[in-house]
């Protein structure tokens, strides 16, 4: 009876050394995958936050310079024009840049089909073209994020449309 006795206090007397070991190594692999994926998904989020700032400071700079420039004639839209947020988004700044519309000359393919076009078509539909270069402006608008270790940029561009400019005939 006392053998009995005593082979019951020696299994129920605890863990070995080993069992502690592997338990430890168990519990540091699962610290550390779950700090991966949160640092991971941290990087994520900040990404994230960062495009989603980008794009509305685009959106709102495109709808500021529509506003400003709206009925206006298209001479008035500057080459470029550049400045920042002001400081409280000291990283940002935005460069807005604008050039003349090329319209293709599609008189060359009207006398190229069968038939040909004959002369008024012809220079009418080259002062349409004429006409369309000189009544629409492309504008850019690009945001620029300085960060600590690289600029980004997002760029958008839309047309202005001179629609009280005369028609040459």
């Amino acid at each position: 009876m006392y053998r009995l006795v005593r082979n019951s206090i020696q299994k129920s007397s605890g863990f070995t050394l080993l069992e502690t070991l592997m338990a430890m190594i168990i519990m540091a692999s699962a610290l550390l995958l779950l700090a991966n994926s949160w640092s991971a998904s941290n990087s994520r989020v900040k990404k994230t936050q960062l495009n989603f700032e980008l794009a509305t400071l685009l959106e709102r700079k495109m709808n500021e310079l529509e506003r400003e420039y709206k009925g206006k004639p298209i001479s008035e839209i500057p080459d470029s024009k550049e400045e920042d947020f002001g400081e409280e988004m000291k990283n940002y700044s935005w460069k807005m840049t604008s050039r003349k519309f090329e319209f293709p000359d599609i008189s060359s393919s009207l006398t190229a089909r069968d038939g040909g076009a004959d002369q008024m078509t012809t220079m009418i539909i080259k002062k349409m073209s004429e006409h369309i270069s000189k009544s629409i402006k492309e504008v850019t608008v690009t945001i620029y994020y300085k960060g600590s270790k690289k600029t980004l940029e997002v760029n958008a561009t839309t047309y202005f449309v001179d629609f009280d400019r005369p028609i040459a005939i």
